[in-house]
């Protein structure tokens, strides 16, 4: 079998429509007879049903609005540390998700802890109990606040050099 007759089997070929009755698209091109689908830009918008109400203005509109700036948090309480670790220094900063400590439980040991966030009761039970919490600096704390930028002032302009006005001779 020579190469010139393989075909692709994946290959279908796109309609050519308005080129004559003998293409079996002629006439009409495949939009019938008058109506607005047969005209120039008749096709009617995404989600038109013919002048009934449709179904997304059928939907009750959603309360509120979804934070761009949210950080989802692992809770892990300060008993539950008590029971997984011993005494000494645990960091939960690498983890896959981001760790904030909270107060629920009771500290006996003393723990030197490495966290994304904690509430304000964790850190004291585990100061309570000889420990320290360092917190890690959020993403946007890494970046100097507004007011402490210097201010944009203009930088000064090389001289130009000023064109001499042309010499009016006296003819």
């Amino acid at each position: 079998m020579p190469l010139t007759e393989l075909k692709n089997k994946n290959f279908k070929a796109r309609k050519r429509v308005g080129r004559g009755n003998g293409s079996g698209h002629g006439t009409y091109s495949c939009r019938g007879q008058k109506g607005q689908s047969s005209r120039a830009g008749g096709r009617r918008r995404p989600g038109f049903e013919g002048g009934q109400t449709p179904l997304h203005m059928k939907m009750p509109k959603l309360k509120g609005f979804r934070n761009i700036n949210r950080i989802d948090y692992k809770a892990i309480n300060v008993g539950d540390l008590e029971e997984m670790f011993k005494e000494g220094e645990v960091d939960l900063t690498n983890l896959k998700n981001k760790v904030k400590l909270l107060s629920n439980g009771e500290v006996t040991k003393k723990f030197t802890i490495k966290v994304h966030a904690a509430s304000a009761s964790a850190v004291e039970k585990i100061e309570k109990a000889g420990g320290s919490c360092e917190i890690l600096p959020k993403r946007k704390d890494l970046f100097p606040k507004k007011a402490d930028r210097k201010p944009w002032t203009p930088k000064e302009k090389a001289p130009t050099a000023k064109k001499k006005p042309a010499d009016k001779t006296e003819e």
